[in-house]
């Protein structure tokens, strides 16, 4: 029984670690240990969950719920998938590395109570959907790429909107200030409107050049940074990404 238990863990964390895997290459928050823990750890909970106890039960009138320690692995993998949930500016990161690790956590306990075939199968759809969905859909749709750069003046930084919004790419929001003074952020509705407007650009107008922070909706068509760096030009580029 022992050596069973073992092939249960150990199955379970090879299924795991494969996701992992996946999600190390992608670069993602939680990779390859993350994974490979959190359905080693599931596994675990479900044996001893299942046959932990089973010198405590020494009479007819004592119950074991093999599904109490299993239902408490479901919970508790929320606080391990909120840590990688992030909200930036306008933009949810993380929420499919998060829905990663709990389907990670039903793998392992899967393993963990022996439904190998079943794991083993939820393991290729899980893969499919991280790896095969994302090489058909990343030519579709749009993603956010967010850009710092200093622009030597309000002018430059028309001419930088204007190219992008000519390109199709859409400025969400951003942040503008004096390289040495902050002053309030700013909207996409402000620069179209005014305080990008030659009318409204006086009290940026001295020698301190701008630090602006655009956060961009790309095209997917667009992956590669060298296509957006000339838009950029006229401004020195601090980042990408």
């Amino acid at each position: 029984m022992t050596y069973d238990f073992i092939l249960r863990i150990l199955i379970a964390a090879l299924l795991g670690g494969l996701i992992g895997l996946e999600r190390e290459y992608r670069a993602k928050e939680a990779g390859f240990r993350t994974h490979f823990l959190v359905a080693l750890g599931s596994a675990l909970f479900m044996i001893v969950s299942a046959h932990g106890f089973a010198d405590a039960l020494l009479s007819a009138e004592h119950r074991l719920d093999v599904s109490r320690i299993a239902a408490q692995v479901v919970s508790g993998i929320g606080f391990i998938g909120a840590g990688t949930i992030i909200f930036q500016r306008h933009a949810v990161r993380g929420l499919t590395t998060a829905a990663g690790l709990w389907v990670t956590a039903a793998i392992g306990l899967a393993s963990g109570a022996g439904m190998y075939v079943i794991a083993a199968f939820a393991t290729v759809l899980v893969l499919l959907c991280l790896e095969a969905l994302n090489y058909m859909f990343r030519r579709t749709g749009h993603h956010y790429v967010t850009a710092t750069f200093l622009a030597p003046d309000i002018a430059t930084l028309q001419r930088i909107v204007n190219r992008l919004t000519t390109e199709g790419i859409t400025v969400d929001t951003y942040q503008m200030k004096k390289n040495k003074d902050s002053h309030n952020s700013q909207s996409e509705e402000d620069a179209l409107t005014g305080d990008l407007s030659p009318a409204g650009s006086d009290r940026y107008a001295d020698e301190n050049p701008l630090r602006v922070t655009l956060e961009i909706k790309v095209s997917r068509a667009r992956d590669s940074i060298s296509q957006l760096l000339p838009l950029f030009e006229g401004a020195t580029l601090e980042s990408i990404e």
